[in-house]
């Protein structure tokens, strides 16, 4: 493979080789915060969005609803362009498509108009989440270094950013599609720079053995999928309905509410960028047991007491309880002892990302007939479930190093 000879190179001490170790490095954090920055764009936006279109919390779960069937769609066409090309094609098509469908859903006019351009940005993002995921993979190869953690510290460190932005454009009533035009640009130029420096993988050879696109996972990774579907769509929940509550429920303003996710984005942050020496500290199921029971408890109590300052608190607890959780969910799977990396990999992450998307639009649905109140109710229990099975990720953060054999056949 093209990547094994490269990392051959690398271990001789090759200048060169050290610093295309670097490039591929610098490349894919690159593209986790773009992508972060990008999909928090939208999030931090949706407020303004409601009240734009004059959308009820069930109209704006149907529209989130069409972004998620656009990501479903896309991880099959994304995991067979993978195998036909690599992964490094299948980002950077998957990565200009999401930065450029951007501005059509600050251009929608109504809500079919909205669902249109949210099921093309939903399907780019998609694709890109499961191509920057094997791209990472192939990076910890290249590099023989754990860093899953911090690139999703680095998608969070996106958001955060992004929502940081949002939050000061709703504050100063700057409308969503010239915010959007401005990011696309940025977007497009940053994508376009560090390109030639993706690893151009070939596919593993396992992969190419016949399977179905839409496999239910085995049943040894059942508890591992359960815990990416719980931490997921708490993980969506505070990105699409922290603002929506702060706004329609606790009465603040669309500056204040933009507040609820980044205060979630900038915790996170700090747990993620954090993650690999806590997990090699202290080991993946306490971590995410600790993390589950911390995140629940704190959302929980500020639900109860309901006002705005607590629910910034209890956002807070939830980004840095649920942190690293999935970025050990793709490091479990992928020191799964018996199955192929790649297929171990996406079965969770299509769970995973599912849960991401589909669990808001749910929730809302929910809220049209109950209260938003019951979201962060429902968050709490989801949350408490990742502590219950936290044992799920105890092979996670233990592949560096033993995957050498691998990574250069001897």
């Amino acid at each position: 493979m093209a990547v094994d000879s490269q990392v051959s190179s690398s271990r001789g001490g090759s200048s060169t080789g050290l610093e295309r170790q670097r490039q591929a490095r610098i490349a894919v954090s690159t593209i986790f915060l773009v992508n972060g920055f990008t999909l928090a764009s939208w999030i931090s936006r949706i407020p303004s969005i409601k009240d734009k279109l004059d959308l009820s919390s069930g109209e704006v779960g149907t529209a989130l609803m069409a972004m998620a069937a656009g990501a479903i769609v896309a991880f099959s066409i994304a995991g067979r362009l993978i195998d036909a090309r690599s992964s490094a094609f299948t980002l950077l098509l998957s990565g200009f498509t999401m930065v450029a469908a951007l501005p059509f859903v600050g251009l929608a006019s109504n809500i079919l108009l909205l669902m249109t351009a949210l099921f093309v940005f939903g399907a780019s993002n998609g694709a890109m989440d499961v191509s920057m995921n094997a791209q990472g993979v192939e990076v910890e190869r290249f590099i023989n270094k754990n860093i899953m953690s911090s690139l999703h510290g680095f998608f969070s460190l996106g958001a955060f950013c992004s929502a940081a932005n949002g939050a000061v454009m709703a504050h100063v009533d700057l409308e969503p599609l010239p915010h959007f035009l401005i990011v696309t640009a940025i977007g497009a130029v940053v994508l376009s720079r560090i390109r030639g420096w993706l690893i151009p993988d070939q596919p593993d050879a396992r992969e190419h053995e016949e399977s179905p696109v839409f496999a239910f996972p085995p049943r040894s990774l059942w508890a591992l999928g359960a815990l990416a579907l719980f931490a997921s769509m708490s993980e969506g929940a505070m990105s699409d309905w922290s603002g929506i509550y702060l706004q329609d429920h606790l009465g603040k303003g669309n500056g204040f509410a933009a507040l609820g996710f980044t205060v979630f984005s900038i915790f996170m942050l700090i747990g993620r960028f954090s993650g690999d020496w806590m997990v090699e500290k202290f080991g993946a199921p306490r971590i995410v047991r600790i993390g589950g029971l911390g995140g629940a408890t704190g959302l929980g109590v500020a639900t109860i007491i309901d006002q705005p300052n607590a629910m910034l608190a209890g956002f807070g607890a939830m980004g840095i309880g649920l942190a690293t959780i999935y970025p050990l969910v793709f490091s479990a799977a992928g020191n799964h002892p018996t199955l192929p990396r790649g297929r171990a990999v996406a079965a969770v992450a299509t769970v995973g990302y599912t849960g991401f998307l589909a669990g808001p639009p749910i929730l809302g649905w929910i809220a049209e007939f109950t209260t938003l109140r019951i979201i962060m109710v429902t968050v709490v229990l989801l949350t408490a479930g990742t502590a219950a099975l936290a044992g799920a990720t105890h092979t996670a953060g233990t592949h560096v190093g033993e995957i050498e054999p691998e990574v250069v056949p001897g």
